[in-house]
């Protein structure tokens, strides 16, 4: 299997996604907000991560919702999986 490098970039203070369990499948991602805010029924917000990545060409990184905040909140992924395409930074 061929190896790919991808460059991962951080803003100030803003945490690396981690495994949260010992069996989890991915990568927990975190928002990377100032101010706390309330969704209203339906509403929908752009939340960002404060992480880029230079994904090679051919390749794609996908965020899916967490099935716990999906069930129990109602928070999801609008377009799930969102792609992340290649794209160089």
């Amino acid at each position: 299997m061929k190896q790919i490098q991808v460059k991962v970039m951080y803003d100030e203070g803003v945490e690396a996604p981690k495994y949260e369990t010992k069996f989890a499948a991915g990568l927990d991602l975190r928002a990377n907000i100032q101010t706390a805010f309330t969704l209203k029924p339906m509403e929908r917000k752009i939340v960002p991560t404060g992480i880029r990545m230079e994904i090679p060409v051919g390749y794609e990184a996908q965020i899916r919702p967490r099935s716990g905040l999906a069930a129990k909140k109602g928070i999801t992924v609008l377009n799930t999986p969102g792609t992340i395409d290649a794209k160089r930074i």
